[in-house]
């Protein structure tokens, strides 16, 4: 009985995939929690200690220790930014260049290309270096951090479980959706978010959500065991609840939104990407370029800083930038379309700088912030000329989901996320409206590289498709049935089967009995080696020499299972009988023609793919 209970928890049982992804769930939280922690110990100790710069947070965010009264200083700010980034440097292209950048794409791409692997030195460089870059007032965001350490987590346990690439793909995934679930404290959308964010196109990698789903709900759990209990169910942009939909009239300037953001959102995917490029052509050791990175993100800000007479709200296109995005959100009125314009616009340009050049952070938490800018920015123009029905608020909220769902290709995700982000689903029409605007409108364009368009391109998926593709098709649809061919009778003799290779190109030969019903095959390759000996043509005859035990198929059979048959014993012909009787020979099939039947169809399916895309 025991015995029976234990086999019955095999590999790819529910109770077996619950069990991993608790474990997931729980590392994944306790890699967030690591996280926060370490950043704050670098906000603390050397953001505050040396500058005096306090980045301001999201209302359900606050800072882990007590901030000295540090007087402010610029300079000091701008060198702290540039050393964060020369010791995040250091640390990533020295021990683990996997870690550069901005987490999630390099996630994707183990999920794609590397089976499923990545490297345990990854999670803990990408954790400190992160850290550095953040504390240190570095424009990112948290999730591509997170979403990378909780990947690596999740591979990490498939390769300690031995398990196969397809599990280690979905554990990867799933780690990557429960760190960003729980740094969020968004577990449904973290869930969804694994399963999304691997396609440019509206695909689902669905084996993935479920496991993600409980390891979102673990981590979130864990995450939220560690917070101050004021905090442990806040959301991070609160105070947000009484926005609301009054009428369907109001998706009219909603659809303007759509259209600026989407500019925007080209904006910051083309910039981003530009100073990429720049970057990865600079001479010189990659270790200092996050260095520069930094310093010209400082300076941009400085100029920002100075130009407007020291005016503090412009430095949140340093950090996070969640405390301005905050203030808009919450009293539109007290920040300026001005001020907006400014952080969200040049918010591109310093994450750029920051990342592009090499340092470690996300790219959602700054998408937040530009597209929630934007929206707020938007939305008080529209006000302008339709007072009594637009709320700039709302045009914030509903502009940080449509922002991001254009970028990344994710509007299900993103609408949930930023849906439980700001503890609403009041503002869900809009936000869906736009969402799916944004998303149409930026098809071309994506800030993950390593996306690829769908499960069919996936090379993850690349033996899935051939077989569906060849399920599709059967025996009956392939082989030729006018074609002639030569059927030998067991009785026909050595010399005259040798007699009759000499005037045919036929390979393989049916062989069959006097009421010609087939008994046996046999290939050109079997007569040769009698070919020289001559004693024996007179005395062997078809049935000596032929296969009695050979592998056959059916019309009505699909050619996956033929292209089975046909690599078992490497042939190139197999006999077509007739499914209801087993010794009446139909035609013969030809490996030539199976692999031209899945080519055929392999194109047509790209050729709708493409058609689709138009």
């Amino acid at each position: 009985m025991k015995r029976d209970f234990l086999k019955s928890l095999t590999l790819g049982t529910s109770g077996k995939w619950f069990l991993m992804s608790v474990l997931v769930g729980v590392v994944a939280g306790c890699g967030a929690i690591t996280f926060q922690i370490a950043g704050q110990l670098v906000v603390r100790f050397v953001l505050v200690e040396f500058s005096g710069f306090r980045p301001g947070e999201g209302h359900g965010e606050r800072a882990m220790f007590t901030h000295p009264e540090t007087a402010f200083s610029f300079p000091m700010l701008l060198l702290v930014l540039t050393a964060g980034g020369l010791a995040s440097g250091l640390l990533v292209y020295t021990f683990a260049p996997e870690a550069e950048g901005h987490g999630t794409d390099g996630a994707i791409d183990a999920f794609h290309n590397r089976r499923g692997n990545i490297p345990l030195r990854v999670a803990i460089v990408k954790t400190i270096a992160s850290a550095i870059t953040l504390g240190t007032a570095g424009s990112g965001g948290r999730e591509g951090p997170i979403a990378q350490i909780g990947a690596t987590f999740g591979s990490l346990i498939g390769r300690q479980l031995k398990l196969s690439a397809r599990d280690r793909r979905i554990l990867l995934a799933t780690g990557l959706g429960a760190g960003v679930g729980a740094i969020f404290r968004a577990p449904l959308a973290g869930a969804i978010f694994a399963g999304e964010i691997l396609y440019r196109e509206a695909d689902l990698e669905s084996d993935v959500i479920v496991p993600a789903a409980i390891a979102s709900i673990i981590s979130y759990s864990v995450y939220g065991l560690f917070l101050p209990k004021d905090l442990c169910f806040a959301h991070i942009f609160g105070g947000l609840s009484l926005y609301l939909t009054g009428s369907l009239t109001e998706l009219l300037p909603y659809t303007l939104l759509a259209l600026a953001l989407s500019i925007v959102a080209v904006l910051y995917i083309k910039v981003f990407y530009g100073i990429h490029n720049l970057f990865a052509k600079l001479p010189g050791p990659k270790h200092i370029r996050p260095a520069i990175g930094a310093l010209l993100a400082g300076l941009v800000a400085a100029a920002l800083y100075y130009g407007f007479g020291q005016n503090r709200e412009v430095l949140a296109v340093l950090s996070t930038g969640y405390g301005t995005l905050q203030t808009g959100l919450e009293s539109p009125e007290k920040v300026s379309i001005q001020v907006l314009l400014i952080v969200g616009l040049f918010k591109i340009l310093t994450t750029s700088l920051t990342i592009g050049s090499g340092g470690s952070g996300g790219v959602f938490g700054p998408s937040m912030v530009i597209g929630g800018c934007t929206g707020i920015s938007v939305g008080k123009v529209c006000q302008y000329f339709w007072p009594g029905l637009v709320n700039p608020g709302a045009f914030g909220v509903v502009g940080m989901a449509g922002f991001f769902a254009g970028c990344a290709h994710a509007p299900i995700s993103t609408i949930i996320m930023v849906s439980e982000m700001t503890g609403s689903y009041r503002l869900l029409l809009p936000s869906m409206w736009v969402s799916t605007l944004c998303f149409l409108l930026c098809q071309r364009v994506s800030l993950y590289r390593k996306q690829v368009a769908n499960r069919m391109e996936s090379p993850a998926h690349r033996g899935d498709f051939l077989v569906d593709v060849l399920e599709g098709i059967t025996v009956g649809d392939v082989y030729k049935t006018d074609r002639q061919f030569e059927r030998v009778p067991e009785s026909m003799t050595l010399a005259e089967i040798v007699q009759l290779l000499s005037r045919t190109h036929q390979h393989y030969f049916p062989v069959v009995n006097s009421e010609g019903r087939m008994v046996g095959i046999f290939s050109d390759d079997d007569v040769r080696r009698f070919i020289f000996d001559e004693t024996i043509w007179q005395l062997a005859d078809a049935s000596d020499i032929m296969i009695a035990k050979f592998l056959k198929v059916t019309p009505d059979e699909d050619l996956n299972s033929a292209l089975q048959k046909f690599t078992r014993l490497n042939i190139d012909e197999l006999p077509v009988l007739d499914s209801k009787d087993s010794g009446k020979l139909l035609g013969m099939l030809r490996r030539k023609e199976t692999i031209g039947a899945y080519n055929r169809r392999v194109l047509e399916n790209k050729k709708e793919v493409a058609h689709h895309a138009e």
